[in-house]
């Protein structure tokens, strides 16, 4: 192989030049597909849970995960507070929520990316207690923050609110 390479190229400097071309190529495909592969297989986090009680728990694509303190919180998760829970968890736009006992939140539709005026906040509050706190989302774009209950939808324009949802 070694000889027929050889006389392909007019001289020996070729040939390596040639081969640490092919090798700098290789590696540009490998690490380009390495980090599309990488992107796609792990669903961004959304947030963080900044303090928990024992009777918590986030649901992962229908999987009770024990919630804790810094664990990520991610689009579709369902995070829920038994009898004596609470949780308080801090979005990547500096919102932040709490939840009383037996408490019920869905994270429908987050997307925090200002620099392509890609904006969206929108949870479900399906039982219990809720505090909100508004971050950067509603101060850039007010209209892209809803709060979802069974009877109503609120559209935020900033502040804090106090919600109470009972169940049907």
């Amino acid at each position: 192989m070694k000889a027929h390479l050889k006389g392909c190229f007019n001289s020996a400097g070729h040939e390596e030049d040639s081969m640490k071309r092919i090798t700098s190529i290789f590696f540009f495909f490998f690490i380009m597909f390495g980090c599309t592969l990488s992107s796609q297989a792990a669903p961004a986090s959304v947030g963080i849970v900044r303090s928990v009680s024992v009777d918590a728990h986030i649901l992962r694509k229908g999987t009770p995960i024990a919630a804790k303190t810094n664990m990520t919180i991610m689009n579709g998760d369902v995070v829920k507070t038994g009898p004596t829970g609470s949780i308080g968890l801090i979005f990547d736009d500096d919102t932040l929520v709490s939840m009383g006992p037996n408490s019920e939140f869905a994270v429908e539709d987050f997307l925090f990316n200002p620099s392509e005026k890609k904006l969206s906040f929108v949870v479900r509050m399906l039982q219990g207690t809720f505090s909100y706190l508004s971050g950067q989302i509603s101060k850039l774009v007010p209209g892209a923050v809803r709060l979802e209950t069974p009877d109503a939808t609120i559209g935020m324009r900033g502040t804090h609110v106090l919600v109470k949802v009972e169940g049907s």
